[in-house]
């Protein structure tokens, strides 16, 4: 699936079932986890993994550890029906689990939407496992009562109807390139997906512990995403001397996926303050990423270490 990149799969034993991890890279060197968005695998990372500028530094900094949620890896069996029905708080548990699996100590997390939801009450739950978030499109707070009730008939509509016409138009609703992430959708079990669906379906408020999540955060959004108010809601909790908003142009709620070349720079900068860097950056004059079409206060001092400013990032 990586260009030249060495993928090792795990299956992982937890208390709620078994969970699938992609591991890239070195394991001597510090551990990434990721968690992807609902109905989704490590496919949707594979944007910004491809890119060879971020995969050049995120492979130079990092070992990589893609979590599935349960049933969501390419293959997997429809999970049977006296198998346990997990919450939000066992799927952020199974995180802890495949930590302690791979012997890792603080990790670096990045998610996608309900994947960023899982690591932001993981991290909330489990702060000394925690270096930084990297959150794309997050969710901080319960579903609203349109939201629930959408969620509801979906559920409804893969328990009886399977991954049906209806069900995939729902899930690519937020989704600017839908002819990438589409096809992944055909590759998924109902049942697996309505099973993560129902978890985030009930899933809490995190508004108010946020202020005393000190780990330092990075919030990627697209303009054109859905959960654009949720992500700014998320930044106004958090404290603002540990954590950075950027907001993408012309972009959906899979920024990894429609602008990867946006989040280099922020990137770069974010994990500049943990001491990690690459010796170079070659960036094309051409490129949009040259330093004229990125927002000055992203390029400040304050952005490389711990007070971190929200900020803008305009990509055309």
């Amino acid at each position: 699936m990586y260009c030249k990149i060495n993928l090792q799969e795990y299956l992982v034993k937890t208390r709620c079932g078994m969970v699938s991890v992609a591991v890239i890279g070195d394991q001597d060197k510090p551990a990434l986890v990721t968690y992807p968005d609902l109905a989704l695998n490590h496919i949707c990372f594979q944007g910004l993994f491809f890119s060879p500028e971020v995969n050049s530094f995120l492979l130079h900094n990092f070992c990589i550890y893609h979590i599935s949620p349960p049933g969501h890896e390419v293959g997997a069996a429809p999970i049977g029906s006296d198998d346990l029905m997990p919450s939000v708080d066992d799927l952020a548990d199974q995180v802890l689990e495949v930590l302690n699996f791979f012997g890792l100590g603080a990790v670096m997390c990045m998610g996608v939407t309900a994947g960023a939801y899982v690591l932001t009450l993981f991290a909330m739950k489990y702060r000394q496992r925690v270096l930084g978030l990297i959150l794309v499109s997050p969710l901080c707070r319960a579903p609203s009562w349109t939201e629930w009730l959408l969620n509801k008939v979906m559920s409804n509509l893969l328990y009886f109807y399977g991954m049906c016409g209806v069900v995939k138009e729902l899930l690519l609703k937020p989704f600017i390139a839908v002819s990438r992430v589409g096809p992944l959708l055909d590759e998924r079990q109902s049942i697996n997906v309505q099973q993560f669906l129902e978890a985030m379906n009930g899933r809490r408020d995190l508004s108010e512990g946020l202020r005393k999540l000190h780990c330092r955060s990075l919030i990627f959004v697209g303009e054109n995403s859905p959960f654009h108010s949720e992500a700014l809601h998320m930044t106004s909790k958090l404290d603002r001397r540990y954590s950075a908003l950027v907001e993408v142009q012309a972009c959906g709620s899979i920024v990894t996926e429609e602008q990867p070349h946006a989040m280099l720079i922020p990137l770069e900068y974010f994990l500049m303050g943990f001491g990690l860097y690459r010796s170079t950056l070659s960036v094309s004059r051409r490129s949009p990423l040259s330093p004229t079409c990125i927002s000055p206060e992203l390029l400040s001092p304050e952005s490389m270490g711990l007070k971190l400013k929200p900020i803008k990032t305009r990509i055309s």
